[in-house]
């Protein structure tokens, strides 16, 4: 899966002013927060180092980068961030190696997005390599277009991934609708001016302007997401 996008694809959703929806990975499409966590944990005991369960908030949703370097820094771990990026990468790998569980709902919302010929992007702040594995168990035929966090030069908290997706699908973005489970992703869509719905993973996500919160993304579907475009005219 590369992010370019057919010219064919459908640029609006027939009837609506949504013109297109974006989804977060991990932890909003797929549950594998905790496999990120379960190999963050294993390369810092072969280093030598246990991790505190207390940190799992602030690297969950991060990108690589940022979470390896806090991971270095509280641990004192003799390792550059590269070197670490390789290791955590080459774990979770290793995890998903036999296929990752989809979150309650995405399934269902893929499907229906399909069928009426939305505009959909996968925009992650993890590295192409996971994400062309994890495409497997969603169904690459369900997005016109997917980013990866080491495809840009500032991934999510930055509107920088969510823009891209916007300009690959020829779409505004302020006409898009997020689905994010994690604050760092919901700050990088809003920061591109999208509507947002979170649905919060691991970290409590509160309501605000803008921004719609939900228990499960079964409580999402196209209904639903066009009328949160519609609500805010």
């Amino acid at each position: 899966m590369t992010s370019t996008v057919p010219a064919s694809l459908p640029r609006t959703a027939e009837g609506s002013a949504l013109q297109a929806v974006f989804l977060d990975m991990d932890g909003t499409l797929v549950d594998s927060e905790g496999f990120w966590w379960d190999a963050e944990v294993e390369v810092f005991k072969d280093l030598g180092h246990v991790l505190d369960e207390a940190w799992r908030d602030v690297v969950v949703g991060g990108p690589m980068t940022r979470s390896a370097g806090f991971l270095i820094e509280v641990t004192g771990a003799d390792i550059d961030v590269a070197e670490l990026t390789v290791l955590l990468n080459e774990k979770f790998e290793e995890r998903i190696g036999s296929g990752v569980p989809l979150m309650p709902g995405a399934a269902r919302l893929l499907t229906e997005l399909a069928a009426h010929e939305v505009p959909t992007a996968l925009v992650s702040a993890s590295h192409r390599r996971i994400i062309d594995q994890v495409l497997v168990s969603l169904g690459p035929e369900n997005f016109g277009l997917s980013i990866a966090g080491d495809e840009v030069a500032r991934t999510k908290p930055h509107p920088d991934p969510y823009l891209l997706a916007a300009s690959g699908l020829g779409v505004d973005p302020t006409r898009c609708v997020v689905v994010e489970d994690t604050a760092t992703g919901v700050a990088s869509a809003e920061a591109a001016g999208c509507r947002v719905v979170a649905v919060p993973s691991v970290a409590p996500i509160a309501a605000a302007p803008g921004r719609t919160v939900v228990r499960s993304l079964e409580e999402v579907d196209l209904v639903f997401l066009r009328g949160l475009l519609t609500r805010s005219n």
